[in-house]
């Protein structure tokens, strides 16, 4: 196996290391941020979407094609659309593309909740970005994403090319329930805090959840847990029993001791994995729809799911007023995440695409 990859910076560079433990050969090329976002602006006028620009690297695009006129491979698989362009050309392997989630829907949602004319970019990137992803389809023998829903999505396109579906898992050995007692009015959030749903997610729960519950419960706490707060977000340090944690060793630590995960974002794509995290650790979540549509969960027996200030408030206190329901929820929520998200259940399934993919292709050669 090879792999090829971008790194960010260069923790992610440092974090990707232990991957070639795993291949037999494996390319990282750092960019730098300020390069790839004037990459991405360049594309602002053009047809192309500007995303795939901030992903683009000519050196690793260099090493792909080396790669490729080196060794005789076998298989393809392309990790998210943007990565797509590097191999899009290649027409003699077979090629299978995960977009994991569809990319341009989430553009498309953040410009229902930005301003104009803000809203206008975000709107005119998501529907470059799904044109692309359509086009993308026409170059892979089989397209797969990590949830029902976002298959669904990909299907509307009206490609006719394969889609398939293999989702995301949880390290159960990693996720364990907590050994010690957890506070009893607390709750906790997790997710990276420079990224806006987070953000914007948390600070209206700050806003419209919290004072209402505080009035029922003066004694609760809110962590958030989570890398790179913006200003906006350590503000809310000032709250009563608030806290922000920023960067910290270890989630787990936070999260088991909370009565209750929440995941109130309003734009979600695919599958949060915090909520598998959370529910393998013996958390209940409370999620909005939006989310709990990625986690392979039925609502109101593995997981809770609200859509306003007042459900989320009524979730919360019968967690808070209910020991019994739950330790419930928590035992149904561990339950369903190691019968339906675990590994060699997915593998199984990314097993199966593979050999579909390969199937595809060799019919076309025969056609």
């Amino acid at each position: 196996m090879t792999v090829a990859s971008l790194a960010r910076s260069q923790e992610e560079a440092e974090a990707c290391h232990g991957i070639a433990d795993y291949c037999d050969d494996y390319v990282l090329c750092e960019v730098n941020n300020i390069f790839q976002a004037a990459r991405m602006g360049m594309r602002l006028l053009t047809t192309e979407p500007s995303s795939m620009g901030f992903f683009y690297s000519s050196r690793l695009q260099k090493e792909v094609n080396r790669l490729l006129s080196e060794k005789n491979f076998d298989l393809i698989v392309v990790f998210s659309s943007t990565a797509a362009q590097y191999v899009s050309h290649v027409t003699n392997i077979p090629k299978l593309l995960d977009f994991c989630d569809m990319d341009s829907q989430k553009w498309l949602a953040f410009s229902a909740f930005k301003k104009w004319p803000v809203s206008l970019g975000y709107h005119i990137e998501g529907t470059k970005l799904e044109r692309e992803e359509k086009r993308l389809c026409h170059e892979f023998d089989l397209c797969t994403c990590a949830t029902d829903f976002e298959v669904d999505t990909l299907d509307g396109y009206n490609t006719g090319v394969a889609s398939g579906f293999f989702p995301n898992g949880v390290d159960f050995d990693f996720f364990t329930p907590g050994k010690t007692d957890y506070d009893r009015r607390g709750i906790s959030f997790v997710g990276r805090m420079d990224y806006y749903p987070n953000e914007e997610c948390v600070l209206s729960f700050c806003e419209n959840v919290l004072p209402p519950l505080r009035q029922k419960y003066p004694d609760v706490t809110f962590t958030v847990i989570g890398a790179e707060p913006p200003a906006n977000i350590m503000a809310l340090n000032a709250l009563p029993h608030v806290t922000v944690t920023g960067t910290v060793d270890d989630i787990r630590t936070y999260v088991r001791k909370s009565a209750v995960m929440v995941t109130p974002l309003e734009i979600a794509r695919g599958t949060q994995n915090k909520i598998l995290e959370g529910m393998a650790m013996g958390v209940p979540v409370i999620s909005s729809r939006t989310a709990a549509r990625g986690v392979d969960a039925v609502v109101g027996q593995h997981i809770l799911a609200a859509t306003t200030a007042d459900e989320y408030v009524a979730h919360i206190s019968e967690i808070f007023d209910s020991e019994a329901l739950r330790d419930k929820l928590a035992k149904a929520g561990q339950e369903r995440v190691k019968s339906h998200h675990n590994w060699p259940r997915a593998m199984a399934l990314f097993t199966d695409a593979i050999d579909q993919c390969i199937e595809i292709a060799h019919k076309k050669k025969r056609a």
